[in-house]
């Protein structure tokens, strides 16, 4: 099994371009499937039947796992004997007529187009390097609907500031063009001015207080810094900028197939999430504002 797992990554690795993100938690759910497998007598892929992945998603219901991630792993052993199947290393896969579990459909976290405002009025967004740096994140990610790996890994070459626009690629090894409004524009020349002052060259445009890359783990550190500063306790991620740049279009009127090229979805599905939203905050407002919302 162990064998299959690691053809499975190379070929997700190179032939997918999946992220290094990506490839770990297929790494950790295969990983759990294997030994699972192999206390059940199922070593090889070739031993593994509908009888066991059931078996398997019956122990992860039964362990207390949440819905989301047991279909999440699921599908990652359906994948892995997909995979398989299509290299002729199988004649079926014995995960494809096990069903996934329902899973509600949790809608995202936004901020108010106030709360953003509240984020960068925040005393960490001050004249300093940090400061000038911490504002042209908040302020690219809300702008241009990036996700935070799309951000890190912004460099020099990608950004043209005088058309406002910044080349990123994203899932799937997919480049696309992504606005920068004026504020944005603005909040990333100051900072770029003050980087080069400071002598910091990194290709990066993000980079920390040593002038080396920014990592994935100290921009989900200082977000959550970020939120608290602001009175939003744990409410906000550098996804959350994502969600309300998508959320505050559709709000505004803009057509659900632009957001989608915006953010760079291959499935208009994935972006109907947020007309859900939208609803929803609409929904609210009229439950908070119509004198007979309440009443029936």
């Amino acid at each position: 099994m162990k064998t299959a797992i690691a053809a499975f990554l190379d070929h997700l690795r190179h032939a997918r371009q999946c992220s290094e993100h990506t490839l770990r938690a297929y790494s950790n759910d295969l990983q759990q499937w294997a030994d699972f497998a192999a206390g059940r007598g199922a070593s090889a892929p070739k031993d593994v039947t509908p009888l066991h992945v059931r078996g398997y998603v019956a122990t992860l219901g039964n362990s207390g796992k949440a819905r989301t991630s047991i279909a999440r792993k699921l599908a990652s052993v359906r994948s892995l004997f997909s995979f398989l199947a299509m290299r002729g290393e199988l004649q079926a896969n014995p995960a494809a007529v096990v069903k996934t579990p329902r899973v509600q459909r949790r809608l995202p976290k936004v901020l108010s187009q106030k709360e953003v405002g509240g984020v960068l009025d925040a005393p960490v967004f001050d004249d300093s390097f940090l400061g000038m740096r911490n504002r042209a994140i908040v302020e690219v990610l809300y702008s241009g609907g990036l996700r935070a790996s799309e951000l890190l890994g912004l460099t020099g070459d990608d950004v043209d500031l005088r058309a406002g626009v910044a080349r990123v690629v994203g899932k799937g090894n997919k480049e696309r063009q992504c606005a920068l409004g004026r504020p944005a524009v603005r909040a990333l020349e100051e900072y770029l001015e003050k980087k080069r002052s400071l002598g910091f060259d990194d290709p990066a445009i993000f980079v920390n207080k040593f002038g080396t890359p920014l990592s994935d783990r100290s921009l989900r550190r200082l977000f959550a810094t970020w939120m608290r500063s602001s009175g939003l306790g744990g409410k906000g991620t550098p996804h959350t900028m994502r969600h309300s740049f998508a959320t505050h279009l559709l709000d505004a009127g803009a057509d659900l197939r632009s957001v989608q090229e915006l953010l760079g979805h291959a499935s208009l599905s994935t972006t109907q999430i947020y007309t859900h939203v939208s609803i929803e905050r609409l929904k609210d407002v009229y439950k908070k504002a119509h004198p007979r919302a309440g009443r029936r």
